[in-house]
């Protein structure tokens, strides 16, 4: 609901609320006009006096010298207005299409949105991927983003004291539609197969998930109607088959199924993390199974990948896996190395997901087989975030 306007003062109103101000301002008691009222024009003194004495050369060029100051700061003024006005990021170049695949370029350019052709299985070309002239850039800055249908979520962390982060809903040309403010470190984000909902989830303390000293804030928005879960800790739980209340709740890694109301996600309570199930339109939640994290929901709806913790400690901790919602079957896949990340679909056989590059701070996408078989491959490097539109 947008905010009352206040009504806009007639110009008959404004001058004469004008009038009032100045002669509040400038009245003395008795009403009789002082040195500064309307028709008394006081004799100069201290700096106006010596003014005055100068030859008239000196004051034509004192006056010149100001004049021109005055100038340089009314420059400088608009410059900075203008500067200011601009937006945070660039309208894009480039739009949301088919058959494209989306990512966060981690090297030069760090944040920017690019984008490849998606070729077969693969969804890219490993020849061209690794042609950093072949990608297409233009698009925002991110920290975190995703991409499906005709919208696109970008996480941005602003630096300043303190920190801003903001959750910005895109268009199909990439152009912001809505700007939501956040606190936090931003970590995921997801859209569901129409484009409708939204979910984010950012760090409010700590910034991994391998140690147990940090919490989360995930939210969950409906473009479609504009409504904002701002904190999804108090959606109503169902844990082993009873209703429970923890202060200790931690929600991340919200999937969506195609139906914008089925949801699942990660949650996390005293030591132990769990899949949930939930549904929208009755705002609710039950645990499935436990030790899932990160879920992300296959094209087809019938299996989830996810992370496996598979050794304790913050040291690789975790292994990909995907489970089959029909049998509730898991098998791993064939990448074995340690996997921080909510893997995106690709297609219903083939799985992305980010590993640490070479450089310091930057990452390279990988892909794997998501039957268990075959072998991982570095498909985009200097990328994260990857988002492929069919």
């Amino acid at each position: 609901m947008n905010p009352p306007q206040r009504p806009a003062r007639s110009a008959e109103s404004a001058e004469s609320a004008e009038s009032a101000e100045f002669a509040e301002g400038h009245e003395t008691p008795g009403g009789e006009p002082d040195a500064t009222s309307p028709g008394v024009r006081p004799a100069p003194s201290g700096a106006a006096a010596r003014f005055a004495a100068l030859p008239l050369r000196m004051r034509v060029l004192a006056l010149a010298v100001t004049g021109a100051l005055l100038a340089g700061v009314a420059v400088a003024y608009t410059v900075g207005a203008a500067r200011r006005a601009e937006p945070a990021d660039p309208v894009s170049a480039f739009g949301l299409d088919h058959g494209q695949l989306y990512f966060r370029s981690t090297g030069a350019g760090t944040g920017q949105i690019a984008r490849l052709p998606a070729t077969g299985r693969t969804a890219v070309s490993p020849a061209t991927a690794r042609e950093p002239g072949q990608r297409t850039t233009g698009g925002p800055r991110c920290d975190r983003f995703y991409a499906a249908a005709r919208t696109g979520l970008c996480l941005q962390r602003r630096p300043g004291i303190p920190p801003r982060s903001y959750a910005v809903v895109l268009d199909e040309h990439l152009r912001e539609k809505r700007r939501i403010g956040l606190t936090g470190i931003p970590n995921r984000a997801r859209v569901s197969a129409s484009g409708r909902m939204l979910s984010w989830t950012m760090f409010a303390t700590g910034d991994s998930y391998a140690t147990t000293s940090f919490s989360t804030r995930t939210s969950i928005l409906d473009t479609r109607t504009g409504y904002l879960i701002k904190n999804m800790e108090g959606v109503p739980l169902t844990l082993d088959g009873r209703r429970y209340h923890a202060p200790d709740v931690n929600y991340w890694g919200v999937t969506f199924a195609r139906d914008d109301n089925t949801f699942y996600a990660t949650v996390s309570t005293a030591g132990k993390t769990y899949l949930v199930k939930g549904d929208l339109r009755t705002w609710r939640a039950r645990t499935l199974r436990e030790n899932v994290e990160c879920p992300s929901l296959s094209p087809d709806n019938t299996r989830l990948a996810f992370k496996k913790r598979v050794r304790d400690g913050a040291r690789d901790p975790w292994r990909l896996y995907v489970l089959d919602l029909r049998t509730f079957k898991e098998h791993p896949l064939a990448e074995t190395r340690s996997v921080d990340d909510q893997a995106a679909w690709l297609d219903d056989a083939t799985l992305a997901y980010a590993l640490p590059g070479k450089e310091t701070g930057s990452s390279d996408i990988w892909t794997v087989p998501a039957d268990g078989h075959g072998s991982p491959a570095r498909r985009i490097p200097d990328a994260s975030s990857p988002a492929r539109l069919p």
